[in-house]
This record gives C-alpha cells, structure tokens and sequence, in this order.
C-alpha cells in the first residue's frame, strides 16, 4: 500500500466501522490524519482509536470556498492534503473525488481499501463486507461491485 501519509474523510470511516474493519485502515496506512470537520462528524458513530489523529486546519479559507460544493468533511480533507503536501486521501463521494485528482492529490476509497485489505491477506473475502456496506447504504453500482468480486477472486 501507499507509503503517503493519509487523511480520511468521514465516510470512509463510518463505513468500516459499520462492518467492523475500521482496522484496516491501521494495518494499510499506520496513522489516519483527519481535520476538524470530519472529527465532528464521526464523533457520535466512531470511537476515534489513538493512531487516528486530529489536524486542524491553519488555512481555513480553502475549506470554505471547496464547502460551496462539497461537504465540510470532504472540503477540509483535501483542503488539508493540499496544505499539508504529499498527502493521500481517501474519498469516497465521486465529486469530491473528482475534483481531488484534479488537484493532483492520490485517493484511495472504501473499496479500494477493501481490495487493498484482500491483496495483502488482511481479508481472506470481501463480498460480505461489500453486502453489509450495500445494506448501510454505501451506494455501489452493479458493474463496479462486480468488478471488485472479480479482481479479488471471488
């Protein structure tokens, strides 16, 4: 897996942890950088373990002018990995995605974590994770869930 530090978004998060994988992110990333906003989204769904840390912002004017947009989470994550340089970031909303490459910044999302997790044997199938995802409402289309049974073998 990328050797970049990460940040997260908050949906990426509450995902796992609705699946019971939010480890996953340890054992892939080491350490997950989340800014304030997402920190206060997650707060009442995720117990934030020790090596998920709290970064705020020192320029928050970026944030406000991406929240036209996108989501406060999604706004101060990539406003975050742009002011912190070198940083990844995991998505999972297609514009904020959209918009990240744009900017030049690596994302990974929920699934590609999954099938990170799968490669290096951390899960040995992902198919229940992906249905248990499906029924908390991760949207996933058809073809894309497809494609991700295929290329993890299942």
């Amino acid at each position: 897996m990328s050797q970049l530090p990460t940040i997260s978004n908050s949906s990426p998060l509450i995902g796992l942890e609705q699946i019971g994988q939010l480890g996953l992110l340890e054992s892939l990333f080491g350490t997950i950088t989340i800014p304030t906003a997402v920190a206060q989204e997650v707060s009442s769904s995720v117990q934030l373990p020790t090596w998920i840390t709290v970064r705020p912002l020192t320029q928050p004017l970026a944030a406000r002018v991406l929240a036209t947009s996108l989501g406060p989470g999604e706004s101060e994550a990539i406003s975050l990995a742009l002011e912190a340089g070198n940083y990844q970031v995991i998505l999972d909303d297609r514009a904020a995605r959209r918009l990240a490459q744009m900017l030049g910044l690596p994302i990974i999302g929920t699934l590609g974590i999954i099938l990170a997790a799968k490669r290096q044997g951390l899960l040995t199938v992902i198919r229940p994770h992906l249905d248990t995802l499906i029924g908390y409402g991760f949207h996933l289309a058809p073809t894309i869930y497809e494609q991700a049974l295929k290329e993890a073998g299942e």
